[in-house]
């Protein structure tokens, strides 16, 4: 069974950093994507940043310029980058490995719990 464990949250002021990383375990074999999701109170989960295999990236406009992701393919560790945090940046940040093979399984994709980031005014 794949398990994903999230660390980095907790608050900050605006324009501070937080680094979020999550590690992935149990028997994988190689993961495609990696990546990270948020979700505010009342608002539908989005899209933060992800990163392939290869290490393409792909970020949301919001974060364009104060984020950055990467990975760590033999540890199967995804770490985000958070710098010139805003108010608007607080949520649930989530943890996701899609197309993972692991085991007996092809191409699955598992979630974090999550972790809370707050930025204070």
């Amino acid at each position: 069974q794949v398990q994903l464990v999230e660390t980095g949250g907790g608050l900050v002021q605006a324009g501070g950093s937080l680094r979020l990383s999550c590690a992935a375990s149990g028997n994988i074999f190689s993961i495609n994507e990696m990546g990270w999701y948020r979700q505010a109170p009342g608002n539908q989960r989005e899209l933060v940043a992800v990163i392939d295999s290869g290490g393409s990236t792909n970020y949301a406009d919001s974060v364009k310029g104060r984020f950055t992701i990467s990975r760590d393919n033999a540890k199967n560790t995804v770490i985000l980058q958070m710098n010139s945090l805003k108010p608007e940046d607080t949520a649930v940040y989530y943890c996701k490995c899609g197309g993972v093979t692991a085991g007996y399984y092809y191409g699955m994709d598992y979630w974090g719990k999550g972790t809370l980031v707050t930025v204070s005014l």
